[in-house]
């Protein structure tokens, strides 16, 4: 079946950061300069890790329960968890990371014949850069279709479990996902002369459902704001990071927790990772679920039409999560519900 296209809008042309970076520049442009962003800080929990979801347990052990629970778990306590045991081959992996090495290190005479549109987010460059004077992330981006039937698999069934965590009605779980929109995006980030004054990728949370994330070597990069505090995610051989998107707090009613997460980068070391977002249907009303809410669970976010949200979010720069604080619902006395 052929897969409809969606153009979400559009994202101001930016140059290609690897080829900047090919110029011996010791330092960097200050229009990716962030000077005002937050270092890592030493977390009270480091000894604590993400959670590790084993999905061959959850569906299929003797500890289904007790697996389920940890899923709930992490999706309220951490928004983020690895993904062990999920089917995808390892060989599956191995082609895909040689694939895209390749793609990112073709002539740049290459690549611009995949460059975005003036009109479409689609292809490679950058995203949510909506002025010219904005600062810009020390990363380029490539999305594709490819790979994807395995991750709407996957992603179809974690989106299960967690509606059969959260109890609710089955029905209207699949109404909402069954044909929901996938979109993938391949990221580079090249070594950056001033890693301290740059961002791989600022600071957000992400507007679809669930997130599902394979970084593809082995350099850490993937931080998730927990308590306050910059935590790493240290990128684990053939494991998924998934994490709970701004659609999946709504739905949930704010029982699940979209986290604020960025990218760092690295002086010497390059570091590669392809995202695949995974939303509700497009014709589908976003709000939360019917079956979570009632007289004394009122709703704590407004429903929209899901492609007006989506648009919504692609008009705007990223900052934190602005977005999914826009669709809270505000009491009479001009507070918002659902903090």
């Amino acid at each position: 079946m052929e897969m409809e296209r969606v153009n979400f809008g559009r994202s101001i042309l930016v140059p290609s950061v690897k080829e900047l970076g090919k110029e011996g520049m010791v330092k960097i442009p200050a229009r990716y300069t962030h000077p005002d962003q937050e270092t890592p800080a030493v977390w009270a929990g480091a000894h604590q890790s993400v959670p590790v979801i084993d999905m061959q347990s959850l569906l299929f052990g003797d500890s289904r329960d007790s697996e389920l629970e940890r899923l709930h778990s992490a999706c309220k306590e951490w928004g983020f968890f690895q993904v062990a045991n999920h089917g995808v081959s390892n060989s599956l992996f191995d082609i895909l990371k040689s694939e895209i090495q390749e793609f990112f290190e073709l002539p740049l005479e290459e690549k611009k014949k995949l460059w975005q549109q003036p009109d479409d987010q689609e292809g490679f460059g950058q995203l949510f850069v909506v002025s010219e004077e904005q600062k810009l992330d020390w990363s380029d981006i490539e999305t594709m279709e490819a790979y994807s039937l395995e991750l709407k698999r996957l992603a179809i069934t974690i989106l299960a479990q967690m509606a059969k965590a959260l109890k609710m009605e089955t029905e209207e779980m699949k109404e909402l996902f069954n044909d929901g929109v996938q979109a993938m995006r391949m990221n580079y980030y090249p070594p950056c002369p001033e890693p301290d004054m740059a961002i791989g990728f600022t600071p957000h949370s992400d507007a679809d459902a669930l997130t599902i994330v394979l970084q593809l070597n082995q350099t850490e990069g993937l931080q998730i704001r927990k308590d306050g505090n910059w935590v790493p995610v240290k990128p684990l051989p053939y494991t998924f990071v998934a994490n709970v998107g701004d659609m999946m707090e709504i739905v949930s009613n704010g029982v699940y927790r979209s986290i604020e997460h960025r990218a760092t980068v690295n002086l010497t070391k390059d570091r590669l990772s392809i995202a695949t977002f995974y939303s509700t249907n497009l014709d589908a009303e976003l709000g939360p679920a019917h079956s979570l809410i009632g007289p004394d669970n009122p709703a704590n976010f407004r429903r929209v039409p899901v492609e007006k949200y989506f648009k919504d979010f692609f008009a705007r720069k990223l900052n934190g999560k602005s977005h999914l604080d826009f669709m809270r619902i505000e009491t009479q006395e001009g507070n918002t519900i659902g903090v």
